[in-house]
């Protein structure tokens, strides 16, 4: 909502950096914006990946990069907008070269974590302790990617300083900061929303399309536990627990990670609140010269 008032009042477009909202078919369950509620501004990065596409920080980085650019050369403002850090830590400082996915060997590796859990994540830990230590055991995604770097480049993973940031910009970072308890009431009632609306029908017309549930998007908050529940694991009620329980993580998660940002300035409240909106409006307008 702030990032298409800011937008709507700077004449801008938005640039989507919720690495879900870029899944056809996933909207429910990520609060994708409609076309009408997008009031006629230009968004980009939206709807663009089929579900079974692998994509990365590195893909993402490139391509918004690429959006970023069009937006400017026809003279109106870049407004970035979502909570998935990594993929925003690469858009603005870069990732160093490294290699693309061999999905052969993804294949390999997928099947020995498969056979004995944890054991990907030993591997790595004595082929490159560093990395290692940086991720958890259970993050599989993660842990193959360290892999698939250092058996294909015989090195361990480059330092950040390898990275070429964005060229050309002036970065503004904001950051909402809204009451904790009253944001967890209102996840919790969007979750029960979430699945009131159709959630659960979302992912069984996903499946019937082609899907297997095996896909990325689907281990997602929401989608996962609607799985679940469709393949008679758990019960509707314990779909909707389970998912406010790990939102609220998540959202903590998120605090933590951009915290670690000095260069964010925390506006209190939610992205609705006009003082909130007026803060921002007067932190934009230095950086667009009006």
């Amino acid at each position: 909502m702030l990032a298409l008032r800011v937008a709507e009042a700077f004449g801008g477009e938005v640039v989507n950096c919720d690495s879900l909202q870029l899944y056809k078919g996933f909207s429910i369950g990520t609060a994708k914006i409609s076309e009408c509620e997008r009031r006629s501004i230009p968004h980009h990065m939206i709807d663009v990946l089929d579900p079974r596409q692998g994509y990365s920080a590195g893909d993402y980085a490139r391509h918004a990069r690429a959006a970023i650019a069009g937006i400017s050369a026809r003279g109106r403002l870049p407004v970035i907008a979502g909570g998935t850090g990594f993929y925003l830590r690469a858009l603005l400082n870069g990732l160093p070269q490294l290699p693309g996915r061999d999905e052969t060997l993804r294949s390999k590796l997928a099947a020995k974590e498969a056979r004995r859990a944890g054991h990907l994540h030993r591997l790595l830990s004595r082929l490159d302790p560093a990395a290692a230590a940086r991720m958890h055991a259970h993050d599989t995604q993660k842990v193959i990617r360290a892999l698939e770097i250092r058996i294909l480049t015989h090195r361990s993973s480059p330092p950040a300083s390898a990275s070429q940031s964005l060229p050309g910009y002036r970065t503004l970072k904001l950051g909402l900061n809204p009451d904790r308890a009253q944001l967890y009431r209102i996840l919790d009632a969007r979750t029960t929303e979430m699945f009131g609306c159709g959630l659960v029908e979302e992912v069984r017309s996903l499946l019937a399309a082609g899907c297997s549930g095996d896909e990325k998007p689907f281990e997602s908050l929401g989608y996962k536990q609607a799985h679940s529940h469709i393949r008679g694991s758990i019960t509707i009620d314990e779909a909707v627990a389970s998912t406010q329980i790990e939102t609220r993580q998540y959202a903590k998660r998120q605090w933590t990670w951009f915290r670690r940002d000095a260069e964010v300035i925390w506006l209190p409240g939610f992205g609705h609140s006009p003082s909130v909106f007026e803060q921002c409006v007067d932190l934009v307008r230095p950086y667009v010269g009006q």
